[in-house]
C-alpha cells in the first residue's frame, strides 16, 4: 500500500476519534518526563486505562523519580496501584528499575532501545514508548492494538508484532511513528474492536480490507 493511502487513513482516523480518551500513558506523557512514561508503561500491561491512569496517579504523588521510588516499600507500591493487573510483581518490577537506573544509568532513563530493553519486565513495547513519549525519539510501537488494525486495514501481512513494528517502519514516513500508537489504540478502543467493529461509523471504511473481519456493525 502506497504510504500517502496510509497518511490519509491516519489523517481520517486521528480527527475521527479526537474527542475520544487518548491512551493513559499518552496523558501521563504530557509530563514530559521519561521515567514517569516507563513507570506508566509498566502498570498499564493487562491492565484498562482507567485503572492504569488512577494508579499511576496515586503512585507519582508520592514517588515521581527513581529516588523517591528506591524509598518505598514493595507493600507500599502494591497498595498504591491496586488493583492493576499483577500488582505484586510490577511493584517489585518499577522498585527494580528505579534501583537500576540510580546505579547504573545517573538516575537518567537511558535514550537507546537496547539499555531500556536489560531493564526486568520492560519488553520492545515499553521501550519504543519510552523513547517516542519520553524522549520524542522516533519509535513505532506496537501493542495487540496496532497489529490487529494495521493488518485488518491491509497495511502489512504479518503474524507477530515485532514483524508488524518491521513491515510499519519500511511503509510509514518517520514524522507518524511516535502518534501512530496513539491514534490506532484510541480508534482500536472505541470503534475498531476486535470482535464485530463499528464499520458502518468507521471514516475510513472505503480504506479498509476488512481482513479478518467476519460480522460488524
Amino acid at each position: 500500500m502506497k504510504a500517502s493511502t496510509i497518511v490519509r487513513t491516519l489523517q481520517l482516523i486521528r480527527r475521527q476519534v479526537e474527542l475520544c480518551s487518548i491512551p493513559s500513558v499518552t496523558k501521563v506523557s504530557r509530563k514530559k518526563d521519561p521515567y514517569l512514561v516507563l513507570i506508566s508503561c509498566i502498570l498499564s500491561l493487562r491492565t484498562k486505562d482507567k485503572t492504569t491512569y488512577d494508579a499511576a496517579e496515586r503512585l507519582f504523588k508520592v514517588a515521581d523519580n527513581p529516588k523517591k521510588m528506591r524509598m518505598l516499600s514493595a507493600a507500599l507500591i502494591e497498595k498504591l496501584i491496586y488493583p492493576v493487573g499483577f500488582y505484586r510483581t510490577k511493584a517489585r518490577v518499577i522498585l527494580g528499575i528505579s534501583k537500576k537506573i540510580i546505579s547504573e544509568f545517573s538516575r537518567q532513563v537511558p535514550r537507546t532501545r537496547e539499555q531500556l530493553l536489560q531493564f526486568k519486565g520492560v519488553g520492545l513495547k515499553t521501550a519504543n514508548l519510552v523513547l517516542g513519549l519520553g524522549y520524542a525519539i522516533p519509535a513505532i510501537c506496537v501493542d495487540t492494538h496496532v497489529h490487529r488494525i494495521s493488518n485488518r486495514l491491509g497495511w502489512v501481512k504479518t503474524k507477530t508484532p515485532e514483524k508488524t513494528e518491521s513491515a510499519l517502519m519500511r511503509i510509514i514516513p518517520k514524522k507518524y511513528w511516535i502518534g501512530l500508537n496513539a491514534i490506532l489504540v484510541t480508534f482500536g478502543q472505541n470503534l475498531c474492536e476486535p470482535i464485530s467493529p463499528f464499520c458502518s461509523k468507521c471514516a475510513v471504511s472505503s480504506l479498509c480490507s476488512r481482513i479478518g473481519v467476519h460480522r460488524s456493525r
